[in-house]
């Protein structure tokens, strides 16, 4: 596998404040991975994943995107080669469920055909049965639904990377946990390299292959599941996962 995402002392400090948001860190992600990253309010987590995409510029340091150093490309063309999801969806209310999952589809010039197989193909993907949902719109739709639209939509073009940053915060727990077996699915079907923002430590072991634990814009620990309960890196990582000990049964 090759390195698909790659964090070279990368520092970033906004301006007037004391700390660094993300304070010189360093990590490997290869291909194919699902990476979770966990922390609290603050740690620095989606400040990480905003530099992935360029939405944020890192104050010192270098990122590269399979192996290209995406400082030296243009963000809008970056952009478009990845996926990403928010909590709270971003979908177009004026647009149909099908005019949403192809736009930037539709930026990259595809033919109508194309486009059309394709919002098929994904809506299957996401458990939407393309009759009945691709002309709806978003109004038209639960939560859970609009945030299965929003995967989809990411995933129209293709992307090698997903960015995923609090994608499912705001569903309820039934369809959240629906939610995260689709996404893993997903993973392993399509071979995607997902970066996925938590706070949540059950929903972070659960989807990683490997979870990157931040705090004060620190790499606290980054390992499997299994490493890290077993072998928590220091007293910040034990007690995150002391507070929510009765609900790790399940990976033990």
């Amino acid at each position: 596998m090759s390195i698909a995402v790659e964090f070279l002392d990368v520092v970033k400090q906004f301006p007037g404040a004391v700390e660094p948001a993300v304070d010189h860190v360093s990590f490997q992600i290869q291909e194919q991975e699902m990476i979770t990253i966990l922390g609290t309010s603050g740690c620095g987590k989606t400040t990480l994943m905003k530099m992935v995409n360029r939405l944020y510029e890192p104050t010192s340091g270098e990122i590269r995107i399979f192996g290209e150093n995406i400082g030296q490309t243009d963000a809008v063309a970056l952009r478009r080669k990845i996926g990403y999801v928010i909590q709270q969806v971003g979908l177009f209310p004026h647009m149909t469920v099908e005019k949403n999952i192809a736009v930037v589809p539709e930026i990259l010039g595809w033919d109508s055909a194309q486009i059309h197989d394709r919002v098929t193909e994904l809506l299957e993907l996401v458990n939407l049965d393309p009759k009945q949902y691709r002309g709806r719109y978003p109004s038209q739709l639960s939560g859970g639904q609009q945030q299965r639209v929003g995967l989809a939509r990411a995933l129209a073009a293709k992307p090698s990377l997903m960015l995923l940053d609090e994608p499912f915060g705001a569903i309820d727990a039934i369809n959240r946990t629906k939610l995260q077996d689709e996404l893993m699915k997903i993973h392993k079907r399509a071979g995607l390299t997902c970066m996925f923002v938590t706070h949540d430590v059950t929903e972070a072991l659960k989807l990683g292959t490997r979870i990157m634990i931040m705090n004060q814009g620190k790499i606290q620990q980054f390992d499997t599941a299994k490493n890290i309960l077993e072998y928590p890196a220091n007293a910040y990582v034990a007690s995150l996962l002391q507070s929510v000990q009765e609900g790790l049964n399940f990976f033990r």
